[in-house]
């Protein structure tokens, strides 16, 4: 999709240093398109806020373009490129009131004051604020602040809306219910948004597409399903969600599967993704709600046994950390239910996974 030029957002050979010497963005390509929700994730360090910053104008590409709608902006500054930013934190101006916060973006542009009014009236409904037009920021709670900060980055009515981290600040819970309102408000407006985060669950959330960083190279490019169930690589299978890996050799390659010989001498079939060849050093992936604990008879091509360490109830499962291949904190994700398998801590178990559930990536972890 980099290379599709109907795409409302395009980064074309991108990179960026700041010293000449260290490019925090290496060669990066991105096409994103008219109406989608993309968000940029990634640890600390890892180029993606620097993308959006040169994307906002913050930043200028050392090498490469960025093209939006069609045009070159590298060259444009931030105030003419006519694209909404929210921020972690929020950025509102004290000294005026929500509803005054709303109009400035309306003012600058020149709007007649029953437009203006409009306007901000339409957006504080859209954020469920209609009635605290007259309140200032600081008469706000964090929440409502962000809510204020969205509905100002989209009150003039922008194709394009970049989000840099902006529920960091806000509690875990405000913080969940905030990316269902986002999502809710992108779907029904179908405005571009460009989104940066480190949350890899927000980025599920909320996301048509995410594209994950690390040290200024995009790992992976794929909607929430396909960057959890598909990981190209180790890197992607660590970060995005939780992940038990088996180090191991490649002993044979069979079409799309392989047997690997892991530390302690099991053989685990498992699928080829990115494995060096026969001989090769590989990192299994395998999710801790693909494994069954017990199987029956013939269920799981894979069988090992391991060593139940802990037990943790969490309502709607049971946490099981196992020893197992060599590694002492694989896990297992027990169903909570009337049937679900009893365990105790210290006990013996078989352990079992379907070969297609299990990914041979590369070492480098």
């Amino acid at each position: 999709m980099a290379n599709d030029n109907d795409a409302y957002v395009r980064f074309e050979n991108v990179q960026k240093s700041y010293d000449g010497e260290n490019l925090v963005v290496k060669d990066f390509n991105l096409a994103v398109q008219s109406g989608e929700f993309l968000t940029m994730l990634g640890p600390s360090g890892s180029g993606k806020t620097t993308c959006l910053m040169m994307l906002a104008g913050f930043e200028t590409a050392t090498s490469g373009e960025i093209i939006l709608d069609g045009t070159s902006i590298n060259n444009v500054p931030p105030w003419k490129r006519e694209i909404g930013m929210v921020f972690q934190n929020y950025a509102l101006f004290p000294h005026l009131t929500v509803g005054e916060n709303l109009a400035y973006p309306l003012q600058v542009r020149g709007l007649d004051k029953s437009t203006i009014d409009q306007k901000v009236k339409i957006a504080l409904d859209m954020v469920q604020l209609g009635a605290f037009g007259g309140r200032r920021p600081g008469q706000l709670s964090g929440g409502q602040q962000q809510r204020v900060a969205v509905a100002r980055a989209l009150v003039f009515e922008p194709k394009l809306v970049l989000m840099d981290e902006p529920l960091g600040a806000l509690d875990k819970q405000l913080r969940e219910q905030m990316q269902y309102e986002i999502k809710h408000i992108h779907e029904n407006l179908g405005v571009t948004v460009v989104y940066v985060t480190h949350d890899q669950s927000e980025a599920l959330t909320m996301s048509n597409r995410v594209c994950v960083f690390d040290d200024g190279v995009v790992q992976q490019l794929a909607p929430p399903d396909e960057l959890y169930e598909k990981p190209q690589n180790a890197f992607v299978a660590q970060f995005i969600g939780e992940n038990n890996k088996l180090m191991g050799e490649v002993m044979e390659v069979n079409g799309e599967e392989c047997d690997v010989k892991v530390e302690t001498g099991e053989i685990i079939r498992s699928l080829a993704v990115n494995i060096p060849g026969v001989g090769g050093k590989t990192t299994l992936s395998l999710r801790p709600e693909r494994v069954t604990i017990k199987p029956e008879a013939g269920q799981c091509p894979n069988n090992v046994q391991g060593e139940v360490k802990e037990l943790i109830y969490l309502g709607d499962h049971i946490r099981a950390r196992l020893a197992l291949c060599g590694q002492d904190e694989f896990i297992v994700k027990v169903p909570n239910s009337s049937t679900h398998t009893q365990l105790q801590e210290g006990e013996t178990v078989n352990v079992g996974w379907l070969s297609s559930d299990c990914r041979a990536l590369d070492a480098q972890v």
